[in-house]
């Protein structure tokens, strides 16, 4: 009963906003607790859980409230305004190339494994130019969802250390296999970029375009710049990611800081101050209030045991006799997987499971770990909405989440089957 239930959830929550019936905060919210009311849980059990989900999500959404605020003002004062005028110069109006970039550069920045950091680097520096040459932003948030995919498989990646910590290995047996598996996922991603770029260079064809940011500003905008500041901007940025990087300080805490002290910098008056952050009050809500109603979401799934009942379920449907397919349809189902599970439900609950079963038929349970990271949260991670990045992505990029999935699903699904198949190819995984 729990599983139907959690798969419910699941479908009708994805059904809803994909079809935009409710909006996605609404969704959120009324979805999971009118299936915890179907489950027989009072208001006072839902409400615990309820508090548990958000204090699971607050610190994350604490987080974005503040980069989503950094970064804002870093726009505001046009420390990217160098950054784009760059870029711009260089694709020379050309949508294929800008495109293509993304892809390059998001690969490049996610290196470290933190989606978080890639999301608000890389669209900090191309919102304003997909703007300026009107390429569709679903583009945008589609090629960076992308790009992430296969980079997320690096072992120093969360999703990466909870398998390993899960299957008591270490990353060179993990990891290693996989690399032939990334790089045709990095292969793919750049082929579906240029075929993204080709079908925008058709539409909009090769402007002429030069980037005078003066003459693209509001008279607000202008006054809102300090240019006399780049450096001190600059440097202030440089040491916030590094320092995010090296995890020296807790990451809300660090940007609460930075956002205050940027403030304090560039805005000195405070009706300044006022009028930046009102400036960007609306994205603000708009991305913390959806972190925390997925606070909500996976609150009531975890707490009602639906993920737990669903992860057995998913178990009970391999057949005895297909067993030796296990790790082939591990690797299959591992993005849309994304939608259903959490990490920490995957690889603390599915994983194990999975693993024991694989060793009971004589397979290598480190291949059901490698088949797993072929799309659970690594692929899979910037569509699902059970994670908080997800709603940073499409909260920047200024898309709905709904268009998001149903314009990107399919193609990182694709991702998911290319790396599966260069896995059987190579060994890392058998049939």
């Amino acid at each position: 009963m729990l599983s139907v239930l959690g798969f419910a959830t699941i479908g009708i929550f994805l059904l809803l906003i994909i079809t935009k019936r409710l909006s996605v905060l609404t969704a959120l919210v009324l979805v999971p607790v009118v299936m915890g009311f179907l489950a027989g849980f009072g208001p006072k059990e839902l409400g615990e859980m309820v508090l548990t989900g958000i204090k699971q999500v607050a610190p994350t959404g604490i987080l974005l409230m503040f980069a989503v605020l950094y970064f804002g003002t870093m726009l505001d004062v046009g420390l990217f305004d160098p950054i784009i005028a760059a870029i711009i110069r260089y694709v020379k109006g050309d949508p294929l190339k800008v495109i293509v970039g993304t892809a390059i550069l998001t690969m490049i920045v996610h290196l470290d494994g933190d989606g978080t950091a890639t999301f608000m680097i890389v669209l900090s520096a191309f919102l304003p130019i997909y703007k300026q040459l009107r390429i569709n932003r679903l583009m945008l948030s589609g090629i960076v969802a992308l790009s992430v995919g296969p980079m997320h498989l690096v072992p120093w990646s969360g999703t990466s250390a909870r398998a390993i910590s899960t299957l008591k290995t270490d990353a060179p047996h993990l990891f290693n296999p996989n690399i032939p598996a990334i790089l045709a996922g990095v292969a793919w991603v750049l082929f579906v970029a240029y075929w993204f770029g080709l079908k925008e260079r058709k539409r909009l064809g090769v402007v002429d375009l030069r980037y005078v940011h003066q003459e693209n500003l509001t008279e607000e905008q202008r006054q809102f710049r300090r240019p006399k500041l780049f450096w001190v901007n600059a440097v202030l940025t440089i040491a916030l990611i590094t320092t995010l990087m090296k995890g020296w300080v807790p990451a809300a805490a660090l940007f609460i800081v930075a956002s205050v002290v940027a403030l304090l910098i560039n805005y000195p008056k405070l009706s300044d101050q006022q009028k930046v952050v009102k400036s960007h009050g609306n994205n603000i809500f708009m991305v913390s209030s959806m972190i925390f109603a997925a606070g909500v979401f996976s609150g009531i799934l975890t707490g009602a045991h639906m993920i737990d009942a669903m992860a057995t379920s998913v178990v009970s449907l391999i057949p005895q006799q297909h067993a030796n397919w296990l790790p082939t349809l591990t690797a299959v189902t591992s993005m849309p997987a994304s939608l259903l599970f959490t990490p920490d439900a995957y690889y603390f609950g599915v994983v194990p499971i999975l693993s024991q079963t694989a060793t009971q038929f004589g397979i290598d349970p480190l291949e059901i770990g490698r088949a797993a990271l072929l799309g659970q949260m690594t692929v899979g991670f910037p569509v699902s909405p059970l994670t908080a990045s997800t709603f940073l992505l499409v909260g920047l990029a200024e898309v709905d989440l709904g268009d998001h999935q149903k314009f990107i699903l399919k193609w990182a699904f694709g991702t998911t089957l290319v790396m599966t198949l260069a896995a059987l190819l190579t060994g890392s995984i058998h049939l």
